[in-house]
């Protein structure tokens, strides 16, 4: 019998374009060498442009789905990424509760890439209030850490620091927070992990990566997934987020543009690695 992978249970909307949403997380997963399982939250009307609309699945379908897997397989990690309702991110929140040893990483997706309004304000003080004092890390993106930290202190939003923000986040429970900084005004792309560190919660490390060209959809769902993949594997915190970030820029150095909107992540870039430096070698000469 052949051993069997880590396996990470993701709870996420659908995306049509495969760009976001549970394509995107199965094809991260699968990439790092996982064998992904999935509970779908809700399903969205989206192509490469942005998304339409979105139609959360019932709650009790949420907890079907996963009580009945969760009941066959074990699980190495959960991600969490669109939720889609109130009701669905307490019965999450539920779920996760029963199994607290498994390490719960949480992609707070707020809004998409073209700034359509994924999650209202119940939603994200649910998430606040029950899902990230379970969490093991939160990733969300500048804009996200800022709504977020203040979700209940509205006009502090604009006034407030990245530091401040993560200190907020991570006083609300969660063990560490990432905040991405694609969204920020910057040469470079600096991301920020967070945690606490000889009882004291401050900046870990910042990360400098090359802003690519473009702009690109599901690198948020790839990055988060890419962490909880190789925390699977058995890395350390600080070893998944840099491993998952390398990654994470491979898969945008290689993406594509199978639409009229957005870029996708390559998230087998590996595989066709050499097809496309031949290819690129043809066009130069």
């Amino acid at each position: 019998m052949a051993i069997t992978p880590p396996t990470v249970l993701t709870f996420a909307a659908t995306d049509p374009s495969s760009g976001a949403g549970v394509q995107a997380d199965i094809m991260a997963l699968a990439s790092i060498g996982c064998y992904p399982l999935s509970v779908i939250t809700g399903i969205t009307v989206q192509d490469t442009v942005g998304v339409e609309s979105v139609m959360p699945l019932d709650a009790d379908w949420i907890n079907d789905q996963a009580r009945a897997i969760l009941e066959d397989v074990s699980v190495s990690a959960f991600k969490l990424g669109l939720l889609g309702s109130v009701e669905n991110v307490a019965v999450i929140a539920e779920i996760v509760a029963d199994y607290p040893d498994v390490p719960l990483i949480i992609d707070p997706i707020l809004a998409s890439g073209r700034g359509d309004e994924l999650s209202n304000e119940e939603m994200q003080a649910a998430m606040c209030e029950l899902l990230f004092p379970q969490a093991t890390l939160i990733t969300p993106n500048s804009l996200e850490a800022r709504r977020l930290a203040y979700y209940d202190e509205g006009d502090e939003v604009k006034h407030s620091s990245l530091q401040e923000c993560a200190m907020r986040l991570l006083a609300m429970g969660s063990e560490y927070v990432m905040i991405t900084g694609t969204h920020e005004r910057s040469n470079d792309v600096v991301n920020s992990l967070y945690g606490v560190q000889n009882e004291v919660p401050g900046l870990i490390k910042d990360y400098h990566w090359e802003r690519l060209p473009g702009s690109y959809h599901g690198s948020g769902c790839t990055l988060t997934s890419a962490i909880t993949a190789c925390l699977a594997h058995g890395l350390t915190m600080e070893e998944a987020v840099h491993e998952a970030q390398e990654f994470t820029w491979q898969t945008l150095r290689y993406a594509f543009r199978p639409g009229m909107g957005q870029f996708i992540p390559d998230r087998f870039f590996w595989a066709r690695e050499s097809d496309v430096q031949e290819k690129a070698s043809e066009l130069q000469h």
